[in-house]
């Protein structure tokens, strides 16, 4: 028996099982590009930061000593870079021509005494020849004027026997407390005016760290001065120039009264004890601060990547499809953001891979645990400010 079917039907059929099996080949082949990229999921969780601020050190006291007089500087009892005590004599200038002044003063003042006693009697005398009305009350008017002039002599003479009496003493130059000795300019014989600087003596038993820290910062640090209690929030750790740890924790004391124009920060001041006068005046060194910022939501900076000036990740929606978001970092430590906005927690962002991944991409997720992630970076760095 023999079939026949009509010329148009085979063709068509085989058509339709091609193409099937074409469709079904594009499916499969679909499914095996799309790559395995590494994601992981943002977390929110309570992180404790370390802030460092670029600091001056300063002692708790240092002052200036200056020369209040003129004259040779006859003995140096110190020597630069020295501990003195309070009162310790330090300087020595020659005294001579302000003896002699002083008891050329005192002369002046034994004579002007002497003539104020004769005035006295003789106003005693002139009250006596009133009452017995030998002379007029005009007379006693003068005697008692005579008397006040010489008497204000007194006193002027006085005056100038205290002031010569300072100048003596001033040609003995003490210290006016206990301090480290700074360098001395003037060595013995010089000559040195008023007002010549002698030396400076700096009181480092404690010394002051003053850095700058931005307006946001400052909120934010009287934010938290608001809500908590706890002294240890004002605890600071000052770090050395050789990246040691000063081993006397410090206590923010004060700021400056207004911000700074040109960079819009502000001061504030740090007191450390300094026991074993290791740090100097004039010495660097970096403010570390501890803060715990709640729920902060923490990214990846190896999952970030820039466009001019703006920081991008790759978005994982439920389809697997990657979209590109812009965030706004707010603080970086270790390998990882502080994210200001531009994500939340659960979202899933692409982790590594970014040079092989675009927008609109479809990918095979490989799940990557944050918090492995951030047991790997614990002992990593710091915020740098």
């Amino acid at each position: 028996m023999k079939v026949e079917f009509p010329g148009g039907i085979i063709p068509l059929l085989l058509i339709v099982v091609y193409l099937s099996g074409c469709s079904g080949d594009a499916k499969e082949r679909t499914v095996e590009q799309q790559p395995f990229i590494p994601v992981t999921q943002i977390v929110a969780k309570d992180t404790v930061v370390d802030r460092v601020y670029v600091a001056d050190i300063n002692a708790y006291r240092k002052t200036e000593i200056r020369a209040r007089i003129q004259g040779y500087i006859e003995q140096i009892y110190v020597d630069e870079g020295k501990e003195v005590k309070e009162g310790q004599l330090l300087f020595r200038i020659n005294a001579d021509e302000y003896m002699a002044q002083l008891r050329e003063e005192k002369a002046t003042l034994a004579s002007a005494e002497a003539e104020a006693r004769t005035a006295q009697l003789e106003l005693g005398q002139v009250k006596l020849l009133v009452e017995k009305n030998v002379i007029s009350n005009t007379e006693l008017e003068v005697a008692r004027a005579k008397r006040d002039a010489y008497s204000a002599k007194v006193e002027e003479a006085k005056s100038r026997v205290a002031s010569a009496a300072l100048k003596v003493e001033y040609t003995s130059i003490r210290s006016p407390f206990t301090g480290i000795i700074d360098r001395i300019p003037f060595k013995v014989g010089s000559l040195i005016d008023e007002g010549s600087l002698l030396t400076t003596v700096s009181d480092t038993r404690f010394v002051y760290a003053y850095y700058n820290v931005s307006e946001s910062e400052y909120l934010d640090y009287m934010q938290k001065k608001l809500e908590q209690t706890n002294e240890d929030s004002d605890d600071a750790t000052l770090i050395l120039a050789d990246g040691s740890e000063h081993p006397q924790t410090g206590k923010i004391e004060t700021m400056d009264g207004e911000f700074e124009n040109t960079t819009g920060t502000i001061a504030f001041r740090a007191l450390f004890p300094n026991p074993d006068k290791i740090l100097k005046h004039g010495a660097s060194g970096k403010v570390k601060l501890m803060t715990t910022l709640k729920d902060a939501i923490i990214v990846p900076q190896k999952a970030t990547f820039e466009i001019q000036d703006k920081t991008y990740v790759y978005v994982v929606d439920e389809q697997n499809q990657l979209r590109m978001q812009s965030i706004t970092p707010k603080l970086r430590f270790s390998h990882f953001y502080i994210v200001e906005e531009g994500v939340e927690s659960g979202d899933k962002v692409v982790y590594e891979g970014l040079q092989n991944v675009k927008e609109g991409m479809k990918i095979s997720p490989t799940a990557v645990l944050m918090d492995s992630l951030m047991l790997v970076a614990q002992d990593i760095g710091s915020i740098d400010i």
